[in-house]
């Protein structure tokens, strides 16, 4: 059986670094595209390759899928999760920040989308890194709802248009993982945090979820493993919490 291969954006740290482990431990050929080398490949070995990649860019999106094809010679899943967050009062947003965070979190999946459907010619799994936010609004988040909505949207969309080809197409929509990026994020005088986000995150978990705690990047990479694995083969165009009970669907 020929080695799987698994392209993840931004897989260098945060809920991208728990997708990689993950995928090096079901033994896949995994390459990571980010803009920071944190020395994955001295703690993977050669079964990581990281690629320094602009996600706004759509052929750096190409040149990872081609370096996946000439590993193994298949593309077989394609995740997107790079990204970021801010919280910024509608007031507050500029024209400089939308484009960087739309490009990024949008844009970047699109891009990721378009390029990993061209190479899977023999059906494969795109999973989308989105989050509760891109299913309910919150106060002076309105750029990164946005976003994320849109990727909610783009991952429905694609599941129909892929669908025939035996492309699966879903997202996953955690809620406050508590990673570098998501504790920066908090620091924000706009972000609900007010100053303390580890209170946040504390108080949040004993207010609002039902299983007494919040979803870990492992949790994250479990999922994702399911869905594309043959056990989650009928599931696709679907945008899943992960969330431990804060927002029962």
């Amino acid at each position: 059986m020929n080695q799987k291969t698994v392209v993840i954006t931004g897989g260098n740290k945060g809920i991208g670094l728990s997708l990689t482990k993950s995928y090096v431990e079901a033994g896949y050929f995994v390459v990571v595209g980010a803009r920071e080398n944190t020395g994955l490949e001295s703690q993977f070995g050669s079964q990581v390759q990281f690629v320094s990649t602009d996600v706004r860019v759509e052929l750096d999106h190409y040149r990872l899928v081609d370096i996946a094809i000439k590993k193994t010679g298949v593309l077989d899943v394609y995740i997107n999760n790079a990204g970021f967050s801010e919280w910024r009062p509608i007031v507050e947003v500029d024209e400089k920040f939308l484009n960087d965070l739309i490009d990024t979190n949008l844009k970047g999946v699109f891009w990721g989308c378009k390029a990993a459907s061209s190479a899977m010619l023999d059906g494969g799994c795109i999973v989308n890194i989105s989050s509760i936010a891109g299913k309910r609004g919150s106060s002076n988040n309105s750029a990164y709802c946005a976003s994320k909505f849109g990727v909610n949207g783009l991952t429905q969309a694609l599941a129909k248009e892929l669908g025939p080809r035996g492309i699966r197409v879903n997202a996953l929509c955690p809620v406050l993982v508590s990673t570098d990026g998501l504790l920066e994020a908090l620091e924000s005088p706009f972000s609900p945090a007010k100053g303390d986000p580890k209170k946040f995150i504390e108080n949040f978990r004993k207010s609002n979820a039902a299983l007494e705690r919040l979803p870990s990047g492992v949790d994250v990479a479990a999922f994702s493993q399911f869905l594309t694995s043959d056990s989650g083969s009928a599931i696709t165009g679907q945008c899943i919490n992960v969330d431990c009970g804060v927002f029962p669907q």
